[in-house]
């Protein structure tokens, strides 16, 4: 079964200017960050990466950690990207996932090393990281630990 996805985009002038994007619930301005020498209005290219990477990691490692009944207290992420910028050429380096994992207090330590191992699988599990495979390093460095309570 295919889901097809369709994107809407305006642009409103010159490489200094901004746009807009709609996907289905996804509605935002967008243009090159200030930090690339944009007008840094909306998001941007780089940060919509992120988050589909981020976000399809997340929900894939959530799934994973149900899947192989382990309960969560809490699942939280921070990601990382790395973008080189050498002679005018961008190029997206890396993305680096650093997700916290809390068992719920009947854990043991052997679902602990079970919940570090599937956030590693996730990272390759995940269709926007096999997406990017070869061209985007991505690494995840996961922090599991047992609720107090």
């Amino acid at each position: 079964m295919k889901h097809p996805f369709t994107l809407t985009a305006v642009w409103n002038g010159g490489r200094n200017s901004d746009g807009t994007i709609e996907a289905g619930q996804l509605k935002t301005q967008i243009s090159i960050p200030k930090e690339m020498g944009g007008p840094g209005v909306g998001t941007n290219p780089d940060e919509m990466l992120l988050g589909a990477a981020a976000t399809c990691y997340l929900i894939t490692l959530a799934a994973m950690l149900e899947r192989s009944s382990l309960e969560t207290k809490s699942l939280t992420l921070t990601s990382e990207a790395t973008v080189d910028v050498t002679n005018n050429i961008f190029t997206y380096e890396a993305i680096k996932h650093a997700p916290v994992v809390i068992l719920t207090s009947k854990a043991t330590q052997d679902d602990m090393d079970k919940a570090i191992r599937i956030a590693h699988k996730a990272e390759s599990s995940c269709m926007i990281s096999r997406a990017v495979a070869g061209n985007v390093l991505i690494h995840t460095d996961p922090i599991v630990q047992i609720a107090d309570n």
